[in-house]
């Protein structure tokens, strides 16, 4: 008897492992979307109204199961809002239209700062030694389940669409990245993508850091030449706020955060 109970307790945990996730996905898209949410998504988001009407509901599905599974905590007095849930993971959401791919599975926490915070970080230089010090950062994005962002910085990117700059995109790019096990400027990629990946970012990358010891111009954040996880980041920051200029001046690279994507910014603009 004592064989059959464990027996069946494995069994039922099996079951459940495969389909609740599936029931509880149904169960929270069955709920509307709040006409309160929506109000937030349209001040947010001014080019929601130019997605396709597909996508529009996409995100919206995207957004509800974003806010189901993820916890947000307020920093140094700032209370959570639906406006800071909402506009967070809709940006968030942006980066996973028409896409087969989890909705940040491993991502749980969620801390808002009010604006700008500081972070104690470690620098190795080439002869082994490490600097130690305190810098200000806008958001941070830690591979083991959580992201930290100012508040102040994540409006300030939505406010100002076009100047190449925002927070969430470029933090979020970091979770995309990091669902590989590490995080070096390559995500999930599909099928037989990543060689042209790999060469066009790899060529890229070495272009931006020329770029800058010449003191040329760059249609991309110098940010972006720290590193190769970096430059993705700020590469994703470029497509979705500065595409036509981006396809103008790296039309290569354009056209694998398009393939990457799945979606073309410069028809919202």
């Amino acid at each position: 008897m004592t064989a059959f109970i464990t027996l069946f307790i494995i069994v039922f945990v099996i079951v459940v492992g495969l389909f609740y996730p599936s029931w509880h996905r149904k169960q929270i898209l069955r709920k509307p979307f709040p006409e309160a949410w929506l109000a937030i998504v349209l001040r947010r988001l001014p080019f929601f109204e130019k997605l396709r009407e597909q996508e529009q509901q996409q995100l919206k599905n995207l957004i509800q199961l974003f806010l189901a599974h993820k916890n947000f905590y307020g920093c140094n007095g700032l209370t959570i809002t639906d406006d800071i849930r909402v506009t967070i993971a809709a940006e968030a959401c942006l980066l996973l239209l028409n896409r087969t791919t989890s909705v940040y599975s491993r991502l749980k926490f969620i801390l808002v700062y009010p604006s700008a915070f500081t972070s104690g970080h470690e620098h190795y230089n080439p002869d082994g030694t490490v600097n130690r010090g305190i810098r200000g950062l806008l958001g941070e994005s830690w591979h083991h389940g959580k992201i930290i962002l100012s508040w102040d910085d994540v409006t300030y990117g939505a406010e100002n669409i076009h100047d190449g700059h925002n927070v969430s995109l470029h933090e979020f790019a970091h979770q995309l990245d990091s669902e590989t096990g590490s995080t070096n400027g390559a995500p999930l990629l599909g099928k037989n993508a990543c060689q042209s990946w790999a060469q066009v970012l790899s060529e890229e990358f070495k272009e931006l850091n020329q770029s800058l010891e010449r003191h040329h111009k760059t249609v991309m954040d110098n940010y972006g030449a720290t590193n190769p996880a970096e430059f993705f980041a700020v590469a994703t920051e470029t497509f979705f706020e500065k595409p036509k200029q981006l396809e103008n001046r790296h039309p290569e690279l354009f056209a694998e955060l398009k393939k990457f994507y799945r979606v073309d910014p410069a028809s919202w603009q």
